[in-house]
């Protein structure tokens, strides 16, 4: 696991090799320091994909999850106003394009990688994004049909190269957030005891 320090210095060491193979080429590449309409993601969201699809085989939900993810504001929410955009930008046109893209979102929220909320737009009005990591483990835990060992032990492999804590930390409650266990019943007050009852004999 790369420590910050020893990842500045491979990202220098890198960047000094690439100014020696392409000279003078730095005006042609983009640089999120300099430009607006970027947002974070880990890196292994390509791993990621590659397993949502093949959960959803046949019915493919990776281009639709990363158009949402980058239409967040690097806060994991998205206001779904835009749907008819989303739908061209996942890869689905013409007349029932937006038809598509819907049951692909639906098929996200069942699969428990994301939650939709009703708005202003709608019953799809909102979207939130879970940590697809920890959805994953969650998918592992409950033996997901398509989830193959390969694929997973990959993304392990890939998470531990580079330091991503989330797929191998402490998992205390193995459950999804859209679907919580319930909650404990409630810890009955302790009895008062009685007060004792007045002396009424009169004697004295």
């Amino acid at each position: 696991m790369a420590t910050v320090r020893a990842a500045s210095a491979i990202a220098k060491k890198q960047q000094a090799l690439r100014d020696h193979l392409w000279p003078g080429k730095e005006p042609w590449l983009w640089d999120r320091k300099k430009q607006k309409g970027f947002t974070t993601i880990p890196k292994t969201m390509p791993m990621i994909l590659k397993i949502m699809d093949e959960i959803t085989k046949g019915t493919p939900v990776s281009a639709t999850y990363l158009t949402l993810w980058c239409n967040t504001w690097d806060n994991s929410f998205v206001t779904l106003n835009k749907n008819a955009d989303m739908a061209n930008a996942s890869g689905f046109g013409g007349q029932r394009g937006e038809h598509t893209w819907t049951t692909r979102m639906k098929l996200l929220q069942e699969l428990e990688f994301i939650d939709i909320k009703p708005g202003k737009s709608g019953p799809m009005g909102h979207a939130i994004i879970w940590n697809p990591h920890f959805i994953l483990r969650w998918h592992r835990h409950i033996k997901t049909p398509g989830l193959t060992e390969a694929s997973y032990n990959a993304l392990i492999e890939t998470a531990l190269e580079l330091g991503v804590t989330d797929m191998t930390a402490d998992w205390p409650v193995p459950h999804s957030p859209n679907n919580p266990p319930p909650p404990p019943p409630p810890v009955p007050s302790p009895a008062v005891p009685a007060a004792p009852e007045a002396d009424s004999s009169g004697g004295g």
